[in-house]
């Protein structure tokens, strides 16, 4: 996952009485106006932008108290520039007076005019709300479960629950990896509810209306896409959770029907099991997903030395247990912390992040700093998902990890279907975190573990523990420290797939885009850098994607990729 801080998008922001900006800011609405007041705020943010980030980084990646506290003091310091009450009426001026017409400069006003508008809030508020976040997120990153006597990490527990056939052993190692959710589920509610409270005086209903208005997103919208991909899906899902449970009675030896959570070789069944005659890990073995990573990016023409210099990749004690990709500066410096292992998750998981971190790098340094960022989040999701597939697709084994051609042959047909319960079994997930994240946000005074369950049981089709009422949705970090953004996972799937159509088929002129590998081409990393890298956020996301792609967003391509439809 790409690192997105809390509130950053947003603009939950700390409101400063004297005003960082507006202090400074001109009482003009002239397009020279608006050039000094880029000015000026470049000149604070700019600075305060990078000791945020490298103190999160060092935060992360050393679990430390001292640092955990000093990142979040930084974070808050960034977050004042925003809150500046006559900076944001001073933005207002500047869209009401017309005279801002320069493509570049009109874009960075709507820019910093949503930014701003959340920033509008109680001071204490806000800094309440930063504290609260980072502390639960410090008791992710430094949460370790105990279990028989031992202590284990999350790619530990991974390992039991992907690899062990004992029932007994599956259940104690899935129920200890759920403790965390009762440690900060009471925080979490009470920070929902905060969130909540600072959204309402902005005027929006709540925390979940306000993060997808301000990231220039439609809930109406959001909402019947994914009941389209609830639709386009739920057949096609159903069929393939048959087959796993069959496939995982044979596993396990006991009926369907006791088949429970902890048998699906996952937490929260977000990835899918292995039920097809091929051990994608067995590839891996031996080899070093990093290398293998640089060597790709390599040579489609996007290479990422520079990135994984400065990057912590492995795991030590204390560290951030997951992945994610930072941007410092918007000038170069990018990197990614991961807890690498010789396996097929975290190959996945390398080209995953180093998507987002080719996105970030290969930005047009020409374009003003607030342009040079990803066009919206689900854009630079997309390439990462676009990439981490690639971990399992034969042409891209064969071509990057040497796999000779005649083991590829007895399961190339394993893979694509892999590949294909992987998407629908995600899918599915994404439907439970989205809903249930707006539910929560709805009325969060509810009963969120019934709820939890509920979803589970319709979009996912698992049976929930017998007479268990635990906390487990708050046992996914996600929902603590990347809130109101889960959606973006599941609509960047179709923005890759919509990228390996027009890739595939316009770029490289085959007639079979979704089965191709795409590597050792530099045409490949040639267009995404001129077509979606390059341009930032120079246009709104839906129109860079038309300008890149040749149409808007559409579900067309992903549902002729993994649903079958024509």
């Amino acid at each position: 996952m790409k690192k997105v801080m809390f509130l950053a998008l947003a603009g939950l922001l700390f409101c400063l009485a004297a005003g960082v900006l507006g202090t400074q800011a001109k009482t003009g609405v002239t397009q020279e106006d608006f050039k000094n007041f880029l000015k000026e705020y470049e000149a604070k943010v700019v600075p305060l932008s990078l000791a945020s980030n490298v103190s999160y980084f060092d935060a992360a990646t050393t679990g430390n108290n001292a640092a955990y506290d000093k990142s979040a003091q930084d974070q808050i310091a960034l977050e004042k520039i925003y809150t500046d009450t006559a900076a944001f009426a001073q933005l207002k001026a500047f869209r009401a007076g017309g005279q801002v017409i320069d493509p570049l400069l009109k874009r960075q006003l709507d820019v910093l005019y949503l930014s701003y508008l959340g920033g509008q809030i109680n001071p204490k508020t806000v800094e309440e709300l930063v504290q609260r976040s980072s502390a639960i997120e410090q008791k992710f990153n430094t949460y370790r479960v105990k279990l028989g006597g031992k202590t284990l990490s999350d790619n530990q527990i991974d390992s039991i629950l992907r690899s062990s056939t004992n029932s007994a052993e599956l259940q104690s190692t899935w129920l200890a990896s759920k403790t965390i959710g009762k440690e900060v589920a009471a925080d979490l509610i009470a920070l929902v509810k905060l969130r909540n409270q600072a959204a309402k005086t902005l005027g929006f209903a709540n925390f979940y209306e306000m993060q997808l208005k301000l990231g220039e997103q439609d809930p109406a919208e959001i909402e019947a896409l994914f009941d389209q991909l609830d639709s386009l899906t739920r057949g096609a899902f159903a069929v393939l959770k048959g087959q796993i449970d069959s496939a995982l009675s044979v596993r396990y030896h006991i009926p369907t029907n006791e088949l429970r959570p902890w048998h699906y070789q996952n937490r929260f069944f977000q990835e899918a099991p292995s039920i097809y005659n091929v051990d994608v890990d067995a590839f891996y073995k031996g080899k070093d997903p990093v290398a293998l990573a640089r060597t790709y990016y390599a040579g489609i023409g996007a290479p990422v030395d520079s990135i994984l210099v400065r990057s912590d990749l492995y795991e030590k004690p204390g560290k951030y247990q997951h992945a994610q990709c930072m941007d410092f500066d918007k000038a170069g410096d990018v990197r990614v912390i991961a807890n690498v292992r010789p396996d097929y998750y975290w190959m996945n998981t390398m080209l995953h992040e180093l998507g987002h971190g080719i996105y970030s790098y290969y930005y047009d340094r020409e374009l003003p700093w607030t342009l040079r960022d990803a066009a919206h989040a689900l854009t630079t999701e997309g390439i990462a998902e676009f990439m981490g597939k690639l971990a399992a697709n034969p042409e891209w084994l064969q071509k990057v990890v040497g796999v000779p051609k005649s083991d590829l042959d007895k399961v190339a047909g394993d893979l694509v279907k892999m590949t294909r319960l992987e998407q629908l079994v995600f899918s599915r997930w994404a439907q439970v975190m989205v809903r249930f994240e707006r539910g929560m946000y709805e009325n969060p005074d509810q009963d969120l573990n019934k709820l939890w369950w509920d979803l589970v049981e319709r979009y996912q089709g698992l049976t929930r523990p017998e007479g268990r009422n635990e906390p487990d949705w708050a046992s996914k970090i996600h929902i603590a420290t990347t809130p109101v953004y889960y959606h973006n996972y599941l609509i960047a799937e179709l923005f890759a797939s919509q990228l390996a159509e027009t890739i595939g088929r316009k770029v490289l002129g085959s007639s079979d885009p979704f089965s191709l590998g795409f590597a050792g081409d530099p045409r490949i990393g040639k267009f995404l850098i001129d077509n979606v890298f390059k341009p930032g956020m120079r246009y709104p996301w839906n129109e860079m994607i038309e300008r890149a792609t040749g149409e808007k967003l559409t579900s067309l391509y992903y549902a002729r990729q993994f649903v079958g439809a024509k």
